[in-house]
């Protein structure tokens, strides 16, 4: 029998599993990333980070059984408002076509997201210039807790709005990390999660946004700020508010080996109300403590989900991708 249409993911789940029942394994990891020199360099020695090209992030994938990748570029580190460098906007560039680079080394296995501090004066013409960029046109990675980006100031929702009314313009889909700064006690809840909805992703319509780490940080589930801001997102997708219609939600180092169960059906109650059909898989860095691919979904695996629900996640692709 000929093998030829079947998927990377499924010849792995076969081997993987020597004849018995097959697992569904993830067709697609959704939120990784790739760290030059130099950006290894901006955030210095005690980070405990190290240099991580594509090569490194291929490897893991292929040991997960993962066909595809989506490298988040690093590059809005450079807009930190607790940093000042030298030729900042050229180091934003720089940082961004090395993540393209990086991609397009594995041009059928690999995807590029543009990184952008979105306050920076350059932010909108960094989304135009990524949109004319083959490597770097699907989409903008946004970090609102690196960028010091604040849910409950009126200046700050109006200033995202613009940002993302800008990829929506380009037609770039949109991760965002929302999680509000932990290191300056920024307030995150409700209030800025219902913010977000009706100010910040009308902006946005005819693309996809991605919520990060399912509106968290990780590793793990341990957030409440987070999960009130995952409860509000997901009441939100639950009635059909209209500013959802394509916002999806990646899982990247929410799930892990010692989740609780309590933690555990919490978060499993919020992936039903949001509906399986939105939920990404996604690992995050390779950098760490963080899991790796194989050992992340391995992890999610132990959510009181049915199977099917796991085979749904595991298949789905963002539209991004497709």
């Amino acid at each position: 029998m000929s093998t030829r249409r079947i998927p990377l993911a499924a010849l792995a789940a076969l081997l993987l599993c020597g004849g018995a029942q097959a697992q569904t394994l993830p067709a697609a990891d959704h939120h990784q990333h790739v760290f030059s020199d130099q950006i290894i360099a901006l955030i210095g020695p005690d980070s405990g980070l190290k240099p991580l090209p594509a090569k490194e992030v291929v490897a893991l994938l292929d040991a997960a059984g993962i066909r595809r990748g989506v490298l988040l570029s690093t590059a809005y580190m450079y807009g930190s408002p607790r940093r000042q460098v030298a030729d900042e906007y050229a180091q934003v560039r720089r940082e961004n076509d090395w993540t393209a680079a990086q991609a397009a080394q594995y041009p059928d296995r690999l995807l590029a997201f543009c990184g952008i501090a979105p306050f920076k004066d350059y932010a909108i013409e960094e989304i135009r210039r990524c949109a004319r960029q083959p490597g770097l046109k699907r989409g903008i990675k946004l970090h609102l807790g690196n960028s010091d980006v604040q849910l409950d100031q009126e200046a700050d929702l109006k200033r995202l709005a613009d940002v993302f009314a800008a990829a929506n313009r380009e037609g770039m889909a949109i991760v965002v990390h929302m999680r509000a700064s932990i290191r300056n006690k920024r307030p995150y809840g409700a209030p800025e999660a219902q913010a977000f909805l009706d100010k910040v992703l009308p902006a946005a319509p005819d693309v996809p946004v991605q919520i990060a780490h399912l509106a968290g940080t990780g590793p793990g589930f341990d957030d409440p700020p987070a999960r009130a801001v995952l409860a509000t997102l997901a009441a939100a997708v639950e009635r059909g508010h209209p500013a959802t219609r394509k916002l999806y939600f990646d899982v990247a180092s929410i799930a892990q080996n010692d989740t609780t169960p309590a933690d555990a059906a919490l978060l499993v109650k919020h992936l039903r109300q949001i509906g399986m059909g939105r939920i990404l898989y996604g690992t995050d860095s390779a950098q760490g403590d963080n899991l790796r691919p194989k050992d992340a979904w391995a992890a999610f695996r132990k959510l009181p989900l049915t199977e099917t629900e796991f085979a749904q996640v595991a298949e789905n692709v963002a539209p991004y991708l497709k």
